[in-house]
């Protein structure tokens, strides 16, 4: 599992004097959960992003008739923000739950406001956060639109390399949009084309 601390990436990241720094980590909230346990549930209101510092946390919604569809996995060192409530003031449509231990800053929007009124950097890290946001969004939509279900497995595996070791592969086949069924056929399809024999055929 990947190691990470907020108080070594938002340094990097922001370039946040000194100051700001102490400001940030004073007000920020750290929420403690164990696996299994929600952070937000659909139909409430979050007004806060969070960011992971260990652990794993999934993104989901829940249909009409109790299927879950799989929006996205947040591991250490990502973000998660809940456009809806953050820039909205919506009820959540998503439910987050941990799939491990995780501990994570919770930022509000209130101080995500104040810190990038004060400090051009973290205006500028506030509006590359959402950048990177919708930029996921659009990639997952043109994804379940055009590509076929090995092509989405293949971008997943490039998106979250560690998460086939970590999430069940009901969770797995959820946020591709296929079923477990078929995600069993395409690694076994993908374990036979990158079995030595299968790769003899094209050596000379």
């Amino acid at each position: 599992m990947k190691e990470f601390q907020a108080n070594t990436y938002l340094p990097t990241r922001l370039g946040l004097p000194q100051e700001a720094l102490a400001e940030l980590h004073r007000r920020c909230r750290v929420m403690e959960v164990r696996k299994g346990d929600f952070l937000l549930t659909e139909g409430q209101r979050c007004r806060h992003s969070f960011l992971i510092e260990r652990g794993l946390l999934r993104q989901y919604s829940t249909d009409d008739k109790g299927k879950e569809h799989l929006l996205l996995f947040a591991a250490e060192g990502w973000f998660l923000t809940n456009v809806e409530g953050v820039h909205f003031d919506l009820p959540s449509s998503y439910t987050v739950q941990a799939l491990e231990e995780t501990r994570a800053l919770l930022i509000d929007e209130a101080l995500l406001t104040k810190m990038s009124a004060s400090h051009p950097a973290f205006a500028r890290f506030n509006r590359e956060m959402l950048h990177e946001h919708l930029l996921r969004q659009q990639r997952r939509i043109t994804q379940l639109l055009s590509d076929s279900a090995e092509q989405r497995y293949a971008a997943f595996t490039e998106d979250y390399p560690e998460m086939s070791l970590r999430v069940p592969q009901a969770m797995i086949a959820s946020y591709l949009g296929i079923t477990p069924e078929s995600l069993s056929r395409i690694r076994r399809t993908i374990a036979g084309k990158n079995s030595p024999k299968a790769r003899s055929r094209f050596l000379p």
